[in-house]
């Protein structure tokens, strides 16, 4: 008699620690709860926000600009985390007396990812276009937070340890810490050369407004270069076109270095990779396999 088949269960995968979960690469809202932290932190300390309603009507504004663009251009409701972090980091970043600025500012930057694409890929940062073209078009009407976190170092300490915490679990720790010892570097190069104090220089990076570019601005997901290396030089690169930035005594330089660098750095990564899958003349004259020869 034939025995009968014994089933042998299929092991179960082992189970993720639920921290593990809210933390992982593909838990998109980790990035907004932390710019949330940062915004509260800064606003309970230092009162960085021009006001909260401007705030709001930015967030509001990057959100409806996500939702509609979304939905006329790709055909669905797209989750909205991204647009919240957009419109959060103009509210904070943007100083401006009147409300317009907060509504423009956040409709460009949200509409470039829709509109500046190249073979289906945005590669501008979209709140640091935002606010660099407002900055640069609108220097009357607009400028951009410059306040200090002053002799209260926790706060700074406390978010830059959660920030690398987050980016760490997030895999892009390194682009950040690049840029904070490429800035440090470079400032004390600075310093020598303009003969100023270090501290004077090295001060920029505690401001609330650095806090944003480094945790966000720098690394975002969706307009940085894919391999660790890569992102690192781009990085580095960053720091050294702002140090020339601020000896040409750019108040902005952080933000206008990444305006440059970044999508350069991109269209630089699509052109190699369309370069190495081009087949080679060789190649091409190759017969492929299978194939019958005449």
């Amino acid at each position: 008699m034939s025995q009968p088949a014994i089933s042998i269960p299929a092991p179960q995968p082992a189970q993720v620690p639920q921290w593990k979960k809210w933390l992982s690469l593909d838990n998109r809202y980790v990035p907004p709860v932390f710019i949330t932290l940062i915004l509260l932190a800064g606003q309970v300390s230092f009162g960085i926000l021009e006001s909260y309603e401007r705030t709001l009507l930015a967030i509001a504004t990057a959100i409806a600009t996500e939702l509609i663009l979304g939905h006329i251009f790709l055909g669905k409701w797209l989750n909205v985390a991204s647009a919240y972090i957009t419109g959060i980091s103009v509210g904070i970043l943007l100083r401006s007396p009147a409300y317009w600025p907060y509504v423009v500012c956040a409709a460009i930057a949200i509409t470039s990812k829709y509109v500046i694409r190249y073979k289906g890929r945005h590669f501008f940062n979209p709140s640091n276009f935002g606010i660099s073209v407002m900055l640069f078009l609108l220097p009357v009407s607009v400028a951009m937070l410059s306040i200090q976190w002053g002799n209260d170092m926790w706060s700074l300490i406390v978010i830059w340890l959660l920030g690398s915490v987050i980016l760490w679990r997030l895999r892009r720790f390194h682009i950040s810490a690049t840029y904070v010892l490429s800035f440090l570097a470079l400032a004390v190069l600075r310093a020598w050369i303009i003969h100023e104090p270090v501290m004077s220089e090295i001060s920029p990076i505690t401001g609330p407004e650095y806090q944003l570019f480094i945790f966000f601005m720098i690394t975002d997901p969706k307009t940085t270069v894919r391999s660790k290396k890569r992102q690192c030089v781009v990085a580095f690169l960053v720091a050294v076109l702002e140090m020339f930035f601020r000896l040409d005594q750019s108040v902005y330089a952080e933000l206008y270095a990444l305006f440059w660098i970044g999508p350069i750095a991109m269209l630089v990564e699509m052109w190699l990779d369309a370069r190495r899958s081009k087949p080679t003349p060789a190649a091409a004259l190759t017969p492929a396999s299978g194939t019958a020869q005449s």
